[in-house]
Formats: C-alpha cells, sequence, structure tokens
C-alpha cells in the first residue's frame, strides 16, 4: 500500500487479537525503498517487544539496516515472527526470536538474559506491546477486559525495564510506545488510552530518574497506523485515518525512523520526550 492511499483502499477483513500482519490486505509498508541506512545503531543490540509485525516491525528492520542486532519478542504469531527475522537478516543483522507472554515478570527477566547470553549486551530496549479492545460505553468494559489491558500494555514496561536496567550502560537508550488517544482522550477506547497516558507519565518520570546513569528515555505516540492492530480490533475500516489533517492512515515506514533517531547519538541532547507522527493533528504536550 502506498503513502497517498485513501482509507476506501482498506476492504473488509475479519482477524482476532493480536492480530497477523501475513493475512491483512493491503499489506502495510515496512521500510521505504528509498531509506539508507548510515550505521547509525552500529554494534547496538536492541530488544523489542511486540516487534513481530506492525510498528514494531518496522523498528525492527530500520534499526537492522543502521547496524544492529536484534532481538524480538512476540506472543504466538510465529509466523510474522519469522518473517520478520528473515527481514532482519536480509539486512545483515542478526535475529533472535522470543516467544512468550510479556505480562508474566518471569518472562521478561528470562527474555533479557536469553539476549545477553546470545549477544553479550543490551543497549536499546523498545516496550511496544499492546492491545485494545473498543467499548462506547464505560459500563460495558468488564473487569476481564480492564486488567488484560493494563497488564498488557503498562506493567511490562515495569518489568522490562526492572530486567534489562543491569544490562543497559552510559548512552543506552528506553523507547516506549503510547499513542495520540493519551493526549486527546478516547470515546471508545477508555482503558486503552488510560494506559497510554500512564506511558506518558511513566515515560517522563522514568527518564528523571536514569538520567544521572546516562540513559535517555523517550517516546513515540503514533496516530492511525495500518497495523495488524487495526483489523483486529475494529469490524468497519473504511474510514480508518480519514478524519487526520492528512487524511490518511499512516504506514509502519513513518513511524520506524523516529525510533531510529531516539535510540541514536542524533538525540543525545533529548530525554523524557514524545514524537507525534499523527497526520498533522495538533497536540497539547
Amino acid at each position: 500500500m502506498k503513502k497517498n492511499d485513501k482509507p476506501k483502499d482498506f476492504p473488509e477483513q475479519s482477524q482476532s487479537q493480536p492480530g497477523d500482519e501475513h493475512q491483512m490486505h493491503p499489506k502495510p509498508e515496512i521500510i521505504r525503498d528509498g531509506y539508507k541506512g548510515s550505521e547509525k545503531l552500529q554494534d547496538k543490540v536492541a530488544l523489542i517487544t511486540g516487534g513481530d509485525s506492525g510498528i514494531g516491525r518496522s523498528v525492527a528492520v530500520h534499526f537492522a539496516r543502521e547496524g544492529a542486532d536484534v532481538a524480538i519478542i512476540y506472543l504466538e504469531e510465529d509466523k510474522d515472527a519469522q518473517q520478520t527475522k528473515e527481514m532482519v537478516e536480509a539486512e545483515g543483522s542478526e535475529c533472535l526470536l522470543i516467544e512468550g507472554d510479556v505480562r508474566a515478570e518471569q518472562f521478561c527477566k528470562d527474555a533479557v538474559e536469553k539476549v545477553i547470553d546470545r549477544f553479550g549486551k543490551l543497549n536499546i530496549l523498545v516496550n511496544n506491546a499492546a492491545v485494545q479492545f473498543p467499548k462506547d460505553n464505560i459500563s460495558d468494559i468488564e473487569d476481564k477486559q480492564l486488567k488484560e489491558t493494563f497488564e498488557t500494555n503498562i506493567y511490562p514496561m515495569f518489568y522490562s525495564v526492572k530486567a534489562a536496567l543491569p544490562h543497559l550502560k552510559k548512552n543506552g537508550t528506553i523507547i516506549n510506545t503510547s499513542s495520540v488517544t493519551a493526549y486527546r482522550g478516547s470515546d471508545h477506547l477508555l482503558d486503552y488510552s488510560s494506559t497510554k497516558g500512564a506511558i506518558v507519565s511513566f515515560t517522563r518520570s522514568l527518564s528523571e530518574n536514569l538520567i544521572s546513569k546516562g540513559i535517555r528515555v523517550n517516546g513515540v505516540a503514533p496516530g492511525p497506523i495500518w497495523t495488524p492492530l487495526i483489523p483486529a480490533t475494529f469490524n468497519d475500516i473504511s474510514d480508518f485515518g480519514q478524519d487526520t489533517p492528512m487524511g490518511r492512515a499512516g504506514q509502519p515506514s513513518e513511524v520506524g525512523p523516529a525510533y531510529v533517531f531516539l535510540a541514536s547519538e542524533d538525540s543525545s541532547y533529548i530525554t523524557g520526550q514524545f514524537i507525534h507522527i499523527n497526520g498533522g493533528e495538533m497536540i497539547t504536550t
């Protein structure tokens, strides 16, 4: 799918959470053909949660093109994860696949140890895994859904950071994925937007907590991006992204470079901040 395509080009399709990229049509654009790496992340090692598809896949491939080796955590989407691994390896980098549930703190500890065992170090942590379950009324949000949303979207960020910190050295970076909904709200994603708001506060607070160690903490707050989470969430996607000033949804390829910037020395004087990739929506931070 091209970046100037209109929402009418999103045909009806049905998936279950967390979604499979290989079943999407049209396929998301993961990295632009013209994107040229310049060794911004040469010899770095990155761990990406939710790295099998969508934004996470784009981040993994962009990191690889910039010279980093990558480990990705995914829940159960083996085919997507394998395809991401192949894309990373095609860039000349190594890719470690780690299957499991980030809601379990011990799994997050074990995942970091697998990265250290394989690569001997960890320089970049990207917290990206998330779920969303739209409901029109707060009374429709059952306790099970509320717990799953918070236990998937925000709790694992604490787990993974705690596990990674003993291995992150000076100039290490942590990048957290929030959402435009953290800043302007969402009438049908109350629990999801609440977790994304928590991620903003977590990022800002963690940046202050770690600044003395030389570890920078930043985030990205995407707007409507064409990822597997979208057809797995909404029944009608015909107008997805149409309400942005640009009048279209974004592609993962338009998000991945922001993570490269935040992970690299190009952003050495930036911490506690968010990059807003949302098609032109004005945000008050």
